[in-house]
């Protein structure tokens, strides 16, 4: 045997070297680490020879699992410890060091007495052993999941909410895993009423599948289908939100509740400016965040129409034309304001007999122009009125036959003919009376035949116009 400090012979037996003086050691120096192994490892067999503590843990003679009887499994185990032991003495100080070391450092060893303990209703041993598993092989998401279900046996509620939302947020769970744990912290917070946690916590989560799979308690606010900003234009705003709820809002930048007002068509954004803010309330009686949208709108008007008429009395037909207008034109005949629900204009329009107000406005994408206002006054220099124009035409389809009487029959049925003034036209500096043919059914029901007749304002002579 050599010194190992000075390299020199040294006799058997002899526990000093005498060339340098220096002391062996025959057993090594002592390490912490390897100490505290042993110590733990020691512990753990020793928690399987003896019988359970008051911990809470089951008598040994009270368990039952694969059909060996607790004596039996006992007696198992105990044969193996010895043995354990006995090779531990027998290799001798290191050789134990070793042993219980690998125990303590067998992820493999700490699942399967984890699991036994926990086939066996052992379930604070089953803890311990679970946790030293998940400290040897933290990414093992099945260990996790399978001590939150010990966890759940003991009616621990806090470790077993804690264990599942570690899983719902470690990025080594699979898909099925993460699903899995949603849905059982889904499950607790139903059960306590607490949907507005439910929805906060899927929101949180980032995750599509999961928020996909449990929408009907995601309460997401509102989307607004316009940008917040500048507009020149009116816009109208549609909120939306998925799901089945209803979305409250407020246009004076209060927060809204469930007594603003109910959202139920796109709100009209005039000219002016809005804070615009808007929530949803979902079937289960989630309430999302606000969401909100500041708008200005600058509306610039669109140039007047210009007309071709002004207004003033005349004595001869007229034909009204709108010249020149930027968008839609649009009309009324009886002093209201014009708006997109009046008359459209889309030809040139007969002044009619007597006074009239006409008033122009045009439109295009929510802008507007100034409204143009026309007062006309025509009247013609003649004895025959409309009146009498419409009774001459009938007088002629009674001499030609085309009915039977003043009425307008013209066969068995009920239907009859009428005819009904419609405008007056200048033709070759002459004014001729428009007068067209109707057709009225037994039911009331007015049409028009299609056969147009023009009588002249001076003389009363009649002229069939081309069918229209």
């Amino acid at each position: 045997m050599k010194c190992p400090n000075c390299g020199a012979e040294m006799k058997e037996g002899v526990l000093y070297c005498e060339t340098c003086g220096q002391d062996i050691h025959i057993v090594p120096d002592f390490e912490p680490e390897l100490d505290a192994d042993i110590q733990q490892t020691i512990q753990s067999i020793a928690d399987e020879i003896r019988e359970p503590d008051p911990s809470g843990d089951p008598p040994l003679e009270e368990s039952a699992g694969n059909g060996q009887t607790p004596e039996r499994r006992r007696g198992g185990k105990k044969k193996w410890i010895v043995a354990a032991v006995f090779l531990a003495v027998f290799l001798g100080a290191g050789g134990a060091g070793g042993v219980f070391t690998y125990l303590h450092y067998s992820a493999d060893y700490q699942v399967e007495r984890a699991r036994e303990y926990r086939d066996n209703g052992w379930y604070d041993r089953a803890v311990r052993y679970y946790e030293r598993a998940i400290e040897l092989d933290g990414k093992n998401v099945d260990l996790k999941a399978e001590l939150a279900e010990v966890y759940f046996l003991k009616n621990n509620k806090v470790e077993y909410e804690y264990l599942l939302r570690q899983i719902a947020n470690d990025p080594n769970a699979t898909a099925e895993q993460t699903e899995d744990a949603y849905g059982k912290l889904i499950a607790i917070y139903r059960a306590r009423g607490d949907y507005q946690t439910i929805n906060d916590f899927l929101l949180a989560s980032g995750n599509g599948n999961v928020i996909a799979a449990y929408q009907s308690y995601v309460a997401a606010a509102p989307d607004f289908s316009v940008k917040a900003g500048y507009y020149n234009s009116i816009q109208p705003l549609k909120l939306t939100a998925s799901g089945e709820g209803k979305i409250y809002y407020t246009m004076d930048g209060t927060d809204p509740d469930e007594n603003s007002t109910l959202y139920t068509t796109p709100i009209l954004l005039e000219k002016g400016d809005y804070l615009i803010k808007a929530y949803f309330v979902n079937e289960n009686g989630i309430a999302s965040d606000i969401a909100s949208a500041e708008y200005h709108i600058v509306i610039e008007k669109l140039p007047s129409p210009r007309i071709s008429v002004e207004s003033g009395e005349y004595h001869i037909p007229m034909e009204i034309v709108v010249e020149e207008a930027q968008g839609d034109v649009y009309y009324t005949t009886d002093g209201s304001d014009p708006d997109e629900t009046s008359q459209l204009y889309t030809g040139a329009i007969h002044m009619p007999i007597g006074e009239s107000i006409f008033r122009f406005i045009s439109i295009e994408d929510g802008r507007t122009s100034d409204i143009v206002e026309r007062t006309y006054q025509m009247y013609l220099d003649t004895q025959i009125g409309t009146g009498d124009a419409e009774k001459i035409v009938r007088s002629s389809s009674l001499e030609d036959g085309r009915i039977w009487d003043e009425a307008g029959h013209f066969d068995s049925t009920g239907d009859v003919y009428q005819y009904q003034y419609l405008y007056v036209m200048g033709l070759n500096e002459t004014a001729y009376y428009v007068v067209a043919e109707i057709l009225q059914s037994e039911d009331g029901t007015r049409t028009r035949t299609g056969s147009y007749y023009a009588v002249n304002a001076y003389t009363g002579e009649l002229s069939r116009m081309q069918n229209q």
